[in-house]
């Protein structure tokens, strides 16, 4: 009897360690990132002005507007702001009030939208500036 004990345990040890070394574990493939979409804007904004230009996201994920050039004195401080689009207008949601050539404004959306960037006078230009900004989208 104490040698169908041994067995028995013996044959449990063995039929454990063979499931252990199955490998029919299904490969787990990683989430890729939605891909980005990058647009650039231009023009020239007036004393006491805005710019506002909508776009399009397809996914979510992270929005940034850069403020690539502002002329024709790169340090001219100038608003930058992203924010919703609604057809007719832009809702700000998050903005630099002071931003000069390279400033960027980040932010995060939940879900495929209509977002704008918009550029604007903050009383500091004199004369028409010209912009150029670049948002990278999902």
């Amino acid at each position: 009897m104490r040698r169908s004990i041994v067995r028995t345990i013996l044959l449990c040890s063995v039929l454990a360690l063979a499931a252990a070394c199955d490998d029919s574990d299904t490969p787990v493939t990683p989430t890729q990132p939605a891909p980005t979409t990058t647009e650039t804007f231009s023009g020239n904004l007036n004393q006491n002005g805005a710019v506002t230009n909508p776009f399009t996201t397809a996914a979510s994920g992270s929005l940034t507007a850069t403020l690539k050039s502002v002329g024709p004195v790169a340090t001219t401080a100038i608003g930058l702001s992203l924010g919703t689009w609604n057809g007719s207008a832009c809702q700000v949601v998050v903005a630099n009030d002071n931003a000069t050539q390279g400033a960027t404004v980040t932010g995060t959306v939940s879900s495929a939208g209509n977002f704008c960037v918009r550029v604007y006078d903050i009383g500091k230009i004199e004369q028409t500036v010209t912009f150029t900004v670049e948002v990278v989208h999902p």
